[in-house]
């Protein structure tokens, strides 16, 4: 669409434009996503009310808004760099190219987790650590839903934690947040009652699994692990969880799918004696929970 001779435009039209213009590069149902998602964030209306405000003329300063992004998407841009922000677990987050998209599978490990943690009974103020927490999502969401624990999280990149300490005030929680490398730690400085980590995993032989937006845009540092030593990252968590966690404490990972087995008796050599692996959604294995006793 050319800017210089469109000054405003209807709904209706903004859209058949959007859907021809991305036709070549994404499902139509996709595109429509972006659309609704895009006229959420630019217009204040959901989906249900764009289909009654399709005859509305948006602005100039609005359509120069959806082109902008459109030719993000026309890119591969993820459509929430795009928008600057995502949904997880039900809490809005900040989301830029210093840390991963949160993705729903993670959404369900921070559910196991919850749910395990409001089975048992009330007493002491329990502390739980995030390792590698990125955007926070993880230790965020625990924090909003389980506000009578202590939260900490780590990351090594001092950009991540920018944005999660924006999106822990954001959502109005309470996290103490620590820059760290946790392959150069021997001990954490405190005990836990809980440890979680979603460290890198995909194997660089994976690469050619994973969509090109993600490759180009999301950081490769909180994604690959080398082939010859994938679980690096695990192996570790256990080492320093096995030292730091309480008698009775847990340890939570989310996994490569294709690393299930490896990764459970892995865990369980470094003298973790319940390991229990856990399917996701889309039936892959995606989740583990460890406790020593």
């Amino acid at each position: 669409m050319d800017d210089k001779r469109i000054v405003s435009l209807k709904i209706k039209d903004l859209r058949k434009d959007f859907i021809d213009s991305l036709s070549e590069l994404y499902e139509p149902e996709e595109v429509l996503s972006f659309f609704y998602i895009l006229s959420e964030k630019f217009l204040g209306l959901r989906r249900v009310d764009v289909a009654l405000a399709l005859e509305t003329v948006i602005s100039s300063q609005e359509l120069s808004k959806f082109e902008n992004a459109k030719n993000h998407l026309k890119k591969q841009d993820p459509i929430q760099y795009i928008t600057g922000d995502t949904e997880f677990y039900g809490l809005s987050f900040k989301v830029n190219q210093n840390v991963l998209i949160p993705r729903p599978e993670t959404e369900e490990l921070v559910d196991w987790i919850i749910k395990d943690y409001q089975r048992k009974e009330g007493g002491r103020k329990i502390k739980v650590l995030d390792i590698g927490t990125g955007s926070g999502c993880i230790a965020i969401s625990l924090a909003k839903n389980l506000p009578e624990i202590d939260m900490y999280a780590i990351d090594v990149s001092k950009e991540a934690l920018e944005v999660a300490k924006e999106n822990a005030k954001h959502n109005k929680v309470a996290v103490t947040f620590m820059c760290a490398d946790i392959l150069q730690l021997d001990a954490l400085k405190n005990s836990f009652d809980i440890i979680i980590s979603n460290p890198p995993y995909v194997r660089e032989l994976e690469k050619q699994e994973i969509h090109a937006n993600v490759l180009e845009n999301e950081p490769h540092l909180a994604l690959f692990v080398s082939d010859q030593d994938p679980l690096i990252f695990y192996r570790k968590i256990t080492r320093l969880a096995k030292k730091s966690l309480l008698a009775d404490g847990l340890l939570y990972f989310e996994i490569n799918q294709y690393l299930g087995t490896e990764t459970k008796e892995m865990i369980k050599k470094l003298g973790f004696n319940s390991v229990s692996l856990r399917k996701d959604l889309y039936n892959n294995d995606r989740m583990i929970k460890a406790s020593i006793i």
